[in-house]
């Protein structure tokens, strides 16, 4: 009995995590590796460089149609005006669910300081995307003895468009940035998400994030320090985390080595039965990363471990991210800022 509980639990987890995967691009700690840019399209251009970084994340090895995510984005400026642009592609697939998706990105960065020295800007940014979803269901009827009218049988698909915007505001060694994902109101696959009053919702994808942090340690030294948090809520599901993390630089001849720490804590949780009494857990997740930036090139790995009694499995998420810099300017600012003079 007390394997069936727990076997329910999991599966209403991968249900879960299945209607949220209809909310566009997956919200992980790929944003850590030096790609603001992902979760905050006011990020586009910022930077001294154009940047090209390419993603590749699965989860559970071994298990067969476990979950991955891959993404291709390029963010740079357009000349030396305050105009930026990006681009987003990425695929996402978790067993018969999968997404495949391109965003478009324009952003407008204001320059507050009497010079270039010190850092003061005021950045707005606005994402337009196309997704596709898929659910294979060629496969639900197989094993079962009678018919079911709400399963079709084939490949469902559906095609939704949406948008993104934020601002980041960038002074010296700070910043802090605000977007709002799926402004608009669309639906998805047939997969609906309960709240909680008690209804089922997947016209409302809204999730606002705000992240905030800054750089410590005098500016032109080997060592510098980040810490860094990023608050996240979905306006449907009320359902909210946080993220705490920490970096930390070395400068070196070649370029910069780095690594960090991020902590995801989730603050609604999950009953289950579990001998007899009513037990409940949240998400946490612990996620080390390294990487290296070697003059124009940037090589990131992070790893993702969830903490929780009850999981799938103990194995976690890998993530390799691979990065070029082109078109690189001098750098501007006198400042301890990776996200921008890098």
């Amino acid at each position: 009995m007390r394997l069936k509980n727990i076997f329910t639990f999991v599966i209403a987890i991968v249900l879960t995590h299945i209607a949220s995967s209809q909310e566009g691009l997956p919200i992980y700690t790929d944003y850590l590796t030096d790609n603001y840019y992902l979760i905050h399209p006011s990020m586009a251009g910022a930077a001294n460089c154009s940047k090209l970084r390419l993603t590749a994340r699965q989860q559970w090895f071994g298990h067969e149609d476990a979950p991955r995510l891959g993404t291709l984005s390029y963010n740079g400026r357009v000349g030396d005006g305050p105009s930026g642009i990006g681009g987003i592609l990425y695929t996402d697939r978790n067993g018969f669910h999968s997404q495949t998706g391109v965003y478009a990105t324009y952003a407008h960065h204001i320059l507050f300081s009497r010079s270039e020295v010190d850092l003061n800007m005021l950045s707005f940014g606005l994402s337009a995307g196309v997704i596709q979803y898929k659910l294979d269901e060629t496969t639900f009827l197989l094993d079962s003895p009678l018919p079911d009218d709400a399963i079709s049988g084939t490949v469902e698909s559906a095609t939704n468009f949406n948008v993104d915007f934020g601002f980041s505001y960038q002074y010296l060694d700070y910043y802090a940035h605000a977007t709002v994902k799926n402004v608009l109101n669309n639906k998805g696959l047939n997969t609906d998400i309960v709240t909680n009053n008690g209804g089922s919702n997947t016209d409302n994808l809204r999730r606002y994030l705000v992240s905030v942090g800054g750089i410590f340690g005098k500016y032109g030294s080997e060592w510098s320090y980040e810490p860094s948090i990023m608050f996240q809520v979905r306006e449907a599901t009320k359902e909210a985390s946080v993220d705490v993390n920490a970096k930390v630089y070395k400068k070196m001849d070649f370029g910069t080595i780095w690594a960090g720490l991020s902590y995801r804590n989730s603050f609604d949780g999950a009953e289950y039965i579990n001998a007899n009494r009513i037990d409940s857990q949240r998400l946490q997740q612990i996620t080390p990363l390294i990487g290296v930036n070697y003059k124009n090139f940037m090589f990131a790995y992070n790893y993702t471990h969830q903490t929780n009694s009850v999981v799938y499995t103990n194995g976690g998420f890998h993530q390799i991210t691979l990065g070029i810099n082109f078109n690189c300017r001098k750098e501007r600012y006198d400042c301890n800022c990776p996200a921008v003079n890098y």
